[in-house]
């Protein structure tokens, strides 16, 4: 096979703050799915991926833990790694961003972007809200109080430096604009040209004082670097590249010619990263491919909803290739994928175990039935031959065509199209009548030998998505995988050959009921590790000494009437959806059903809670408050909280299970 060259593809890192679960899993799989079948075709491949490991959250998460952050980035990066290798992904480089030759190679990048003026020492300045330790413009004000919270705020500056991202905006739209191939899908692309490019950016925050745990400017070393420049050179430091003299590996694999990353941030990946590429007057990417999510029966994954689907879990119950197989088929294009258990075990019986397996194991079971094993060519062909035939060896152009598009999940289809025309076949054959008349014997040794030859075909397409499973079917019929030059050519296997003797069932059927009580117990396990955390976080285990220590008084406001008490109406809601206001770095926008109807709530929570964790939650709600807008978004009530003297926030929740609309009195 001709080489066409070099490929240089990587993912995302994985950020360290926990456990990956099954929508983080799906894009080293998706990820190695496109190496293997890049390295088939002929490709040079370099596959990079990797943990990203600094940040303010990390240093939060570590100090909760009571251990320093790199013994909690170490435990995490060891176990995304490990989750890596047991999905069976071929990376050829797995990158720490707190390897020291990153850092080293961060150091020289910050420099360098400094001393040619790319980025400058400026601050932040504006009116601050200090319990939000937040800035805002005059603008951004609610009645002249903070639009997070509702506190007053003061005038106040703060120390950073500013990357110049203004300065090379006109250049990314115009290459944008001639290189359509760039981001992908195309509605990523007009996300950023029309939310973030056109309307003009503002210069780009690049360092941190409010925290210790990164990379520090080693010429001002009370900022650390922040985290986008940090993470996205990765890139380019860990394949060799350094102002002073780049590496061998560096000149042959640069520029990339894929970035895989998750929808989440293409804006990360398709304007500050190709502008500061720019800025380093180095070629941009090839492509960035922002992949869509898989969602759990429609929700984003969450421990506090306990809808979380890890891949181990998935593992043990299903076997890898099979979680390979559901994340790669079930994820469209551009839409959100779903995931449930019970999709899991539907997926797995009706392709992974009838489709194919079923497949494999009968083509098997009737050659040693009929011809002790043996697989022979007769050219006692008839007319449906030639439709099975076509279906077969016209297949691998079809899976090129949607690889060249990234549409894997239809790759694979088409992989399965073939074989169910197989499966099709025996039915059009009847191998079984053939065998009842020796007059037929030759026909039905041709139809076992076009069986033989278009399962080898297919397990050679498998491959890069099951590669163990497709080394088990041709371990089975004895013969090999083929150069992929050779999936488009029938009649290769060679006649003569014996097939194994103990055909090896490849995915059993699964029982739901036997199944699903394992999960029960995944999930009770998950729930009960959520509650132990939450308890430890919220500090649950302090004694009654301590809890009356922890204490504290607050300034009494004016006594009110019994009348004015009344005209509040409080009621039990339940939040079924949340999500991060735009404009505001401190606003969550819960959707709260209470009763039968659904109110929009806006809330200054987003640094206590994530929207992942409100969601599912039954809370307290002033319901009947004047609707008013926060940073645009109208908010129609208010949930209940209690505040300690750091300023952390709690929600206040019922203490038995209440229904949703439940009087508050």
């Amino acid at each position: 096979m001709s080489n066409k060259g070099k490929y240089y593809m990587t993912t995302a890192i994985a950020y360290t703050s926990g456990k990956p679960h099954i929508g983080n899993t799906y894009e080293i799989v998706l990820a190695d799915a496109i190496a293997r079948y890049k390295r088939a075709e002929g490709y040079d491949v370099y596959f990079q991926t990797g943990t990203d490991e600094h940040g303010q959250k990390i240093q939060e998460k570590a100090e909760a833990a009571g251990i320093t952050p790199k013994e909690f980035v170490d435990g995490v990066a060891g176990e995304v790694k490990a989750i890596w290798d047991l999905m069976n992904t071929s990376y050829d480089n797995f990158v720490r961003t707190t390897d020291a030759d990153h850092e080293k190679c961060v150091k020289k990048i910050f420099k360098k972007l400094y001393d040619q003026g790319d980025i400058y020492k400026g601050a932040y300045e504006g009116l601050y809200c200090t319990p939000c330790e937040s800035f805002w413009t005059e603008s951004q004000l609610v009645d002249g109080k903070c639009p997070d919270c509702g506190r007053e705020v003061k005038p106040a500056k703060e120390e950073a430096y500013f990357f110049k991202m203004s300065k090379y905006a006109d250049r990314l739209i115009d290459y944008i604009n001639t290189h359509p191939e760039f981001i992908q899908p195309v509605s990523r692309k007009n996300e950023m040209m029309n939310n973030f490019l056109l309307p003009g950016l503002q210069d780009l925050c690049v360092s941190r004082t409010s925290f210790s745990w990164g990379i520090p400017v080693d010429f001002d070393p009370k900022h650390v670097v922040y985290v986008w420049l940090d993470a996205l050179t990765n890139y380019i430091t860990k394949i060799g590249y350094d102002p002073d003299g780049s590496s061998e590996l560096f000149q042959k694999n640069w520029p990339a010619d894929l970035h895989l990353i998750g929808k989440d941030i293409v804006r990360f990946h398709t304007i500050y990263w190709p502008i500061f590429l720019m800025a380093l007057d180095l070629p941009l990417p090839k492509q960035v491919f922002g992949h869509p999510w898989l969602l759990q029966g429609g929700d984003k994954m969450s421990k506090s909803k306990g809808n979380v689907i890890y891949a181990d879990d998935m593992v043990r119950l299903f076997g890898v290739d099979a979680t390979r197989y559901f994340v790669l088929h079930e994820m469209p294009f551009e839409n959100d994928g779903v995931i449930t258990w019970e999709l899991v075990i539907e997926r797995f019986n009706s392709d992974l175990a009838n489709i194919l397996g079923n497949l494999v194991n009968r083509t098997i079971s009737m050659s040693n039935k009929y011809f002790d094993g043996v697989v022979r060519k007769t050219g006692a062909a008839e007319e449906v031959d030639e439709d099975l035939k076509a279906v077969v060896t016209g297949t691998r152009d079809k899976v090129q065509e949607k690889m060249d598009k990234l549409r894997v999940a239809d790759a694979i289809t088409a992989v399965f199209d073939l074989f169910r025309r197989c499966n099709k076949y025996i039915d059009e054959t009847t191998p079984w009548v053939l065998a009842k008349d020796e007059a037929d014997h030759d026909r039905l040794a041709e139809v076992l030998y076009n069986l033989t030859e278009s399962i080898t075909i297919g397990a050679g397409l498998l491959h890069s998505f099951l590669p163990e499973t497709a080394e088990k079917i041709v371990n089975q019929l004895n013969t090999t995988l083929r150069d992929y030059d050779d999936l488009d050519k029938f009649g290769l296997y060679e006649s003569g050959s014996r097939v194994t003797d103990t055909p090896e069932i490849l995915f059993a059927r699964l029982d739901a009921k036997e199944v699903m009580p394992k999960v029960e117990e995944i999930k009770a396990t998950q729930k009960a590790e959520f509650e132990a955390e939450q308890k430890k976080l919220a500090g649950e285990t302090e004694t009654a000494e301590e809890a009356e220590e922890s204490a504290i008084d607050i300034e009494p406001k004016a006594e009110i009437e019994y009348d004015d008490f009344m005209k509040m109406q409080f009621q039990v809601g339940e939040i079924i959806a949340c999500e991060a206001v735009p404009k505001s770095k401190k606003l969550l926008c819960s959707q709260v059903k209470i009763g039968s109807q659904v109110k929009q709530i806006v809330s200054g929570i987003r640094k206590h809670y994530t929207p992942e964790e409100m969601v599912g939650k039954k809370v307290m709600v002033l319901v009947n408050l004047k609707p008013a807008k926060l940073a645009g978004v109208v908010s129609e009530g208010m949930l209940l909280c209690a505040e300690d003297e750091n300023g952390e926030l709690a929600l206040m929740v019922p203490e038995k299970k209440m229904p949703s609309g439940a009087e508050i009195c």
